[in-house]
């Protein structure tokens, strides 16, 4: 298994913060906002990283991170995206990366409590095309959303949806096979001119190669102000639950 981290974008919405650095290096409570989705890889047992980033401040990755020994890393390898097309294009960019492996991919500003290897272990020993991780939300309707046949079973892939026919988010953790290349090449831009992941996932599900997992544990992004200092918060507390009460540091 490999992991990819989409990285990218420029971080509108999190303006003027992201004026002189890109968003995944501004910090979540006491860590870099890029240091997470590298743990959530090294916890799952995946040590061969590429991260994908663009715009003005891509080289600030290599300074920060270096060669990656720090988290337990093999190595890390990083692929430059130009524009902003769609999370589905940035993920083509890994596919020299992948090769014919499986693998583990994370948007940068995704923060889960959970601990994914066994996901991750059971998608590498099976023969699913795609898997997706869902959590319940009040507000599904910001997110793509999971549809259920009376199987329990995926339906469908709703892309922010007015009514959403359930409160299961797709989150930004997703494992592929390296099939996932091949379906990218053929998608087309959608009304808002981005190549969507979630036509992506939506072929699998089709085909009923896609299995899912509801994290146990909170997740939140960390792409707004509002859920940057909510990912903050929930770090702080956990930091606080791990090192004993009224303490957040070792």
């Amino acid at each position: 298994m490999k992991g990819v981290i989409l990285a990218g974008g420029l971080g509108t919405r999190l303006y003027p913060l992201t004026k002189i650095t890109n968003k995944h290096l501004l910090p979540v409570y006491d860590q870099p906002m890029i240091y997470y989705p590298i743990q959530t890889l090294v916890k799952a047992g995946i040590t061969d990283i590429m991260i994908v980033t663009g715009g003005n401040h891509a080289g600030d990755f290599l300074q920060l991170l270096g060669n990656g020994k720090e988290f337990g890393l093999n190595g890390i390898r990083f692929a430059y995206q130009e524009g902003e097309d769609g999370i589905a294009s940035a993920l083509s960019l890994a596919r020299h990366f992948v090769g014919n492996d499986r693998f583990c991919t994370i948007l940068g500003d995704n923060i889960i409590e959970d601990d994914i290897r066994p996901q991750v272990q059971q998608f590498a020993a099976g023969d699913l095309g795609a898997y997706l991780f869902l959590k319940e939300v009040e507000d599904a309707h910001r997110f793509g959303v999971a549809e259920f046949g009376s199987d329990h079973q995926l339906a469908a892939i709703e892309e922010k949806p007015k009514q959403p026919k359930s409160n299961f988010a797709v989150i930004g953790v997703y494992l592929y096979n390296h099939s996932v290349f091949d379906v990218i090449s053929t998608l087309k831009p959608s009304a808002r001119g981005e190549y969507e992941i979630t036509d992506v996932s939506n072929h699998y599900v089709r085909k009923s190669a896609c299995g899912y997992h509801i994290l146990n544990g909170w997740w939140s992004d960390a792409g707004t102000f509002e859920s940057l200092h909510r990912a903050s918060g929930l770090v702080k507390e956990m930091r606080r639950k791990s090192f004993g009460k009224g303490k957040v540091h070792d």
